[in-house]
């Protein structure tokens, strides 16, 4: 463990290298901070810094940044977390607050941390499975043709045009729809499955065949891969990074779901709402960058995860403060929608 002073020192070394994207000297230090020791105090705590691995120096002659384990100390060592100003909130709220369905939510919500951090905005797609029924509507388009509306208590739709095997009345398939919510209402989208198996034996033998029909639908949109949606924003913001691993590699990573969705995975801790950083080398599937991750949903039900991805040399405090607040806003409207 390092003492107050070296820790001083180490954060000095940080928010200089952050804010000006030059190696930091024990001069320059000793002269921007108040750090109450002289600049040979200063150079002998770099010295010890450097020899644990905390700063390395990238070229002769040059002052010292922070390494991988650096960064790490100085996020866990970090005494408060950068809070927006009210001016930001309000304008979070607002901007949030006019989205009108969750495809909205999640397109504004990318694009908003895009702008506040000046990183790359990941968001995850709430997962189905971790959903409930709040609804479902049959809508008849034509005596054979009915449209199935799947909504859950996160606000996603789902809409499938289904071809029954014969002509069912509109006031079959009301009865059908009153049948199907009553027996859904509020159920997790896991347990559908098992609620749904022995329904048509409790219909009249005429409604069988386009219930099955129905039920087949509705089974196989439970059953497809929508936890893998993830939508991301800021790419541009990358032009002016430094990455150990090069630009490319982060552009190709973005352009995959898979690693994103491993990058957000990684994130994942025993408490939902919890703030997670994985930096550089901590991070397997792209190890030049840090990702900062959130849990976000209702109460304590976390539907999915958003967060940044950008270089390591990154404003930590800033980009905590900017994921968890909106983190918070989203789980709002999501818990009030």
């Amino acid at each position: 463990m390092l003492d107050d002073r070296k820790l001083a020192v180490l954060r000095a070394i940080v928010e200089d290298y952050v804010s000006t994207n030059e190696p930091v000297g024990s001069k320059a230090l000793a002269e921007r901070h108040n750090l109450k020791v002289s600049p040979a105090t200063v150079r002998n705590d770099m010295a010890a810094l450097e020899e644990e691995g905390y700063i390395a120096q990238p070229h002769t002659s040059a002052g010292r940044v922070p390494t991988d384990k650096g960064y790490r100390l100085f996020v866990d060592r970090l005494s408060q977390i950068k809070p927006l100003s009210g001016a930001e909130r309000r304008a979070i709220e607002t901007f949030l607050a006019g989205a009108v369905d969750l495809d909205d939510v999640v397109t504004r919500t990318v694009r908003l941390l895009a702008q506040l951090t000046r990183q790359v905005a990941v968001v995850q797609y709430p997962t189905l499975t971790r959903s409930t029924v709040r609804h479902v509507e049959l809508v008849p388009l034509n005596d054979r043709r009915v449209m199935l509306v799947l909504i859950t208590n996160t606000g996603r739709v789902e809409q499938r045009v289904i071809e029954l095997p014969e002509v069912v009345e509109d006031t079959r398939i009301a009865h059908l729809r009153a049948v199907l919510n009553s027996c859904l209402d509020g159920c997790g989208l896991s347990n559908v499955p098992e609620l749904v198996a022995d329904l048509p034996e409790r219909l009249p033998v005429e409604d069988r065949p386009a219930v099955a029909t129905i039920l087949s639908v509705l089974l196989e949109t439970l059953v497809e891969r929508h936890d893998e949606k993830i939508v991301f924003a800021g790419a541009a913001n990358l032009a002016g990074a430094d990455f150990s691993t090069g630009l490319r590699d982060v552009l190709e990573a973005l352009e995959e779901q898979v690693v994103l969705m491993r990058l957000l995975g990684e994130t994942t801790s025993d408490t939902p709402s919890a703030l997670t950083v994985r930096i550089g080398s901590e991070n397997p599937y792209l190890r030049g960058t840090s990702v900062v991750a959130t849990g976000y949903g209702s109460g304590d039900n976390q539907l999915a995860r958003l967060g940044v991805l950008g270089p390591t040399r990154m404003d930590y405090p800033v980009t905590m403060g900017a994921v968890r607040a909106v983190a918070r806003y989203v789980s709002q409207i999501l818990a009030a929608s």
